[in-house]
């Protein structure tokens, strides 16, 4: 491997950049159509998954082909310290931004909860507005809706202490075997970084599963669905995006295992591993918050 030089790299032109927009337009549209299709049918119809899952596979293509740009670029030591340290700071900003994405939704959730459920129920300096439905009882969580016209009742909330609860245990633990995965690596023991990545890359598939699992219920027996009003929705867009932001952490700790697997990074040089696990403790943090806010509280 070539020893990096004092210089910024400055790398060829991409075509990654203008794949990835497609990839995330056709994605977001396709979405956006599915959600639209759920609240008026309930099936999401071939057109919304067409374009959304094709933007899905171009977006994993995109992943897979400019990583792999990166990947080999540092494995033939184009990069400087200098761009070690950008590398950093950009991982940084983006979990920072990531965490206000978060937080806008936690702030719809404290929003509704604080301020418009309990004025719809007569309360604070805009109960006024209790005269559109005055028989509607204010609670939380919203069973009942206050136009149940327009939005579907729901039976029974979700139990904090079942599914949700193993989930909160396996991606705790999670957190802590991909903290020995990178102790591992600094000391050089490969056998052990396969095996506590492989856990972690396990318990993370396993977490969607069971969240897989509980949208099932939610759907099926609680009549808990994004037609449920605000409640219904908060929970699926918190819920439903931290779930994505789990899928993208497992892809991320699979590669980072077929990596090491291969050898690529060595005790001093292995800020992509050091990425990931930043990423994969952020999810961790997230599922912690939303456990209590919207599971328990």
């Amino acid at each position: 491997m070539e020893h990096s030089s004092d210089e910024y790299y400055v790398p060829d032109q991409s075509i990654w950049p203008i794949v990835g927009a497609i990839a995330m337009f056709l994605m977001l549209g396709g979405t956006g159509s599915a959600l639209i299709d759920l609240q008026n049918s309930e099936h999401i119809s071939l057109s919304s998954s067409i374009i959304m899952y094709s933007g899905m596979a171009i977006l994993i293509f995109m992943l897979f082909g400019w990583f792999g740009n990166v990947i080999e670029e540092s494995r033939r030591g184009a990069y400087s310290a200098q761009v070690d340290i950008s590398f950093r700071y950009g991982m940084t900003w983006f979990i920072f931004s990531e965490v206000m994405f978060f937080l806008a939704f936690f702030g719809v959730l404290y929003y509704a909860r604080t301020f418009s459920v309990p004025w719809l129920g007569g309360e604070g300096d805009k109960g006024i507005s209790h005269m559109l439905w005055p028989d509607f009882v204010a609670t939380w969580p919203l069973l009942t809706p206050p136009n149940p016209e327009l939005f579907m009742p729901i039976k029974e909330v979700i139990d904090p202490w079942h599914l949700p609860l193993i989930n909160t245990i396996l991606l705790v633990t999670s957190s802590f075997t991909v903290t020995f995965a990178h102790h591992a690596l600094r000391h050089g023991e490969r056998a052990k970084i396969k095996i506590w990545l492989a856990i972690t890359l396990v318990f993370g598939i396993i977490f969607l599963g069971l969240q897989a699992e509980e949208y099932i219920e939610a759907y099926q027996q609680l009549d808990l669905t994004l037609n449920s009003g605000i409640y219904g929705a908060t929970f699926f867009l918190l819920t439903g995006f931290h779930g994505l932001h789990v899928t993208i952490g497992s892809i991320i700790l699979f590669i980072l295992l077929i990596r090491v697997i291969k050898g690529h990074f060595t005790p001093d040089n292995h800020f992509g591993f050091e990425a990931g696990s930043w990423y994969w403790h952020f999810v961790d943090v997230v599922w912690l918050l939303l456990f209590v806010v919207v599971y328990v509280f």
